[in-house]
């Protein structure tokens, strides 16, 4: 059974409605946006202030931790002061970790409890031990037992629960049984739900989240299979937990987020990041507004054709390498490549040694320019003529109409150096003679097609031995709503594979619709992430080009930070910060920036910065080194899952951090910078 209705269309999933008070999730609602307060929920006043401030913002939900009995206790006050500013209408969620005791004070007070399976009524010990059957049955025995009596007072209050999984916190039963993967996310959650199930108490929202997009979209969709195969149709919190601040985090978020959504499933979101909470609200808003307005008149397809990508489990597609450099090549099994698109002027500028210190961390691989008339063709042979000292590899060449076929032999075969990539429009007469002219010159042709289109395409290309070929998508088949680029992109994809034609795949972020209404950075960033992140977890693509953006170093920029907020090229540290909460044992926001400007040189390097334990040791298990909150002042450092170092001085923790990652080989010093 698929996990959504279309992998080309984005058509919304059916859910049940479940009503936190007066705001309904799920059902025919709006997607809604939450966040959460991040300080001490026992001082009452400083909560009341961040809800507040956050309500203001648009927020439509308000998540406040409950770490202890005695925080559950003041959620009766602060319900009452949030509603009597005038906020009665917006509910109130306890976050709870560990302690039973403490959401059965919580469910009294507020709309909503979430409780994290995989570590209600547990401990975890990172334990190695083995269950048997038996053992198993009695865990599950006492997890009904421990979480029964919060479902029935749920129930008689009129209340709703989240079941929310963390792909950081799963329980020693789960870990040792199904291992830290998301059929053990989804298993620890289906767990309390039949729990709930079985008292006929289904006011339920579920999540599953993770630091990793990959693999908390992976485990959403194995979620709604197996809850479709048993009748289930409950709600869906989106979210990419410890999605880091900046750029990156709005990637990270947008990409995780943004693929679930444009696949119909998602009713309610929160976009983690390490800054204040109320920055969090306008992203979230973004995301949401775009998978909306794809779902508006959405419809389920008479027919619907599937792909042969593998939902559940990565893998990339299968490509013939295309080699435009030494040591370059686009597709195999080489790292997604960066292109950006220049002026004429822009790309002689790429190529001069002025440029060589923008492009030291960030180098562009490949330059588009297009070229309208025989003078600038002219220009362009002439630039090409001059010795590089720097710049893109590769130049990508797209003719106006006022270039013809001559013009273009002459430049295939000026005598200079390096590659050109023909980049043009399918066409049955005229793409047979460029594909020609660039098999007998060594040089590559770029197409731009439409699924239809393929097995012309792939006629035309046939017999020519040597040719470089790369396959984009025609501007003329990117869908309107209830289509969308991503789902055009697995057309085209599943048309090559019919076809046999194992070309790279070259991804085009272009101005869409959506683009026009919002022209900001964060649309043009958002735009680009929920394009390329979802075709790229999915193991689509070997080249991207952002081309929303004019300064194509910033472009490059971008470029790279999408493809390593996909996972699928690193080209930087790679850092793992959760957001603030009353459970954070020191300031996030400043620890982060101040880890970041001390380590951030460090290639392919992973750090988690944790505030505290609760997911912190499970949720940086992947990560290189952690830098984790274990007491007020103190902080407890990782070297992969193994705490190494406990409580150390926060004074120190920076340092002692520097000289576990010298210790173990990783370190290299900062390039000097220029004067």
């Amino acid at each position: 059974m698929s996990y959504c209705t279309s992998r080309f269309q984005s058509i919304r999933r059916r859910t049940i409605e479940v009503r936190a008070g007066e705001v309904g999730m799920g059902g025919g609602n709006p997607i809604r946006v939450q966040s959460m307060t991040t300080s001490d929920t026992q001082d009452v006043a400083a909560t009341v202030r961040q809800a507040i401030a956050l309500a203001e913002v648009g927020c439509e939900i308000v998540r406040v931790t409950a770490p202890n009995v005695a925080a559950a206790r003041c959620l009766r006050d602060i319900r009452a002061e949030f509603s009597r500013a005038g906020f009665s209408r917006i509910p109130l969620v306890a976050d709870i970790h560990f302690l039973p005791q403490a959401a059965m004070e919580a469910v009294e007070h507020v709309e909503k409890v979430r409780i994290n399976p995989g570590n209600y009524a547990d401990k975890k010990r990172f334990a190695v031990r083995e269950y048997t059957d038996a053992d198993y049955q009695r865990e599950l025995e006492r997890l009904h037992e421990s979480f029964t009596p919060l479902v029935l007072r749920a129930k008689e209050l009129g209340r709703c629960l989240r079941i929310g999984t963390n792909h950081g916190s799963l329980s020693d039963r789960i870990m040792n049984r199904y291992g830290d993967t998301p059929l053990g996310m989804v298993e620890s959650a289906l767990e309390f739900l039949r729990i709930a199930e079985s008292h006929d108490f289904r006011q339920l929202v579920l999540s599953m989240k993770s630091s990793n997009p990959k693999v908390m979209i992976q485990a959403y969709r194995l979620l709604v299979e197996r809850m479709e195969a048993e009748d289930m149709h409950y709600p869906l919190h989106l979210g990419v937990t410890e999605a880091g601040d900046g750029e990156d985090g709005r990637i990270k978020s947008a990409i995780g987020i943004g693929s679930l959504l444009l696949d119909g499933l998602g009713d309610t979101i929160r976009v983690s990041l390490t800054e204040d909470s109320v920055y969090e609200i306008p992203v979230a808003q973004a995301i949401a507004a775009r998978a909306q307005s794809r779902w508006a008149g959405a419809a389920r397809p008479e027919v619907e054709h599937s792909d042969r990508i593998d939902p559940h489990q990565f893998s990339r597609r299968v490509t013939t390498p295309v080699e435009w450099a030494p040591a370059l090549r686009a597709g195999g099994s080489d790292v997604p490549r960066v292109l950006v698109r220049t002026t004429l002027a822009q790309w002689a500028a790429l190529t001069a040694a002025a440029s060589s210190s923008l492009l030291a961390d960030t180098p562009i691989e490949g330059a588009l320019v297009r070229v309208e008339s025989t003078e600038e063709l002219a220009r362009l042979r002439d630039l090409r003529s001059r010795p590089a000292t720097r710049g893109p590899e590769l130049l990508a060449l797209e003719c106006g109409t006022a270039i013809d076929d001559a013009a273009l032999a002459t430049i295939a075969d000026d005598g200079a150096t390096g590659r050109l990539a023909f980049v043009h429009s399918f066409d049955a007469t005229r793409t047979p003679i460029l594909a020609a002219l660039a098999a007998r010159h060594g040089h590559i042709l770029a197409v731009a097609t439409t699924p239809p289109d393929i097995p012309a395409l792939a006629q035309a290309v046939a017999g020519l031995a040597g040719l470089r070929l790369i396959v984009t998508l025609a501007d003329g088949a990117l869908p309107s709503a209830p289509g969308h680029a991503v789902g055009a992109y697995r057309a085209l994809a599943e048309g090559l594979a019919r076809a046999h034609v194992s070309a790279p795949l070259w991804i085009r972020s272009v101005p869409a619709a959506a683009m026009l209404a919002d022209p900001s950075f964060l649309g043009r960033l958002l735009e680009a992430a929920m394009l390329a992140g979802p075709l790229f977890t999915d193991g689509l693509g070997d080249l991207l080009s952002i081309e929303t953006e004019a300064d194509p170093v910033r472009a490059a920029k971008l470029t790279y930070n999408v493809l390593q907020g996909a996972g699928v090229r690193i080209s930087k540290t790679e850092f793992v910060a959760c957001p603030s909460c009353g459970r954070t044992l020191f300031d996030l926001q400043s620890t982060t920036q101040r880890i970041r400007a001390q380590t951030g040189h460090l290639k392919g390097v992973k750090i988690a910065i944790m505030g505290c334990i609760v997911n912190g040791p499970g949720e940086m298990a992947d990560s290189d080194f952690g830098y984790v909150g274990g007491a007020p002042g103190k902080i407890n450092l990782y070297v992969g899952k193994t705490c190494v170092q406990y409580n150390v001085p926060q004074a120190d923790a920076d340092a002692r951090l520097i000289a576990l990652i010298r210790e173990h080989g990783r370190w290299v010093d900062p390039a000097p910078t220029s004067p």
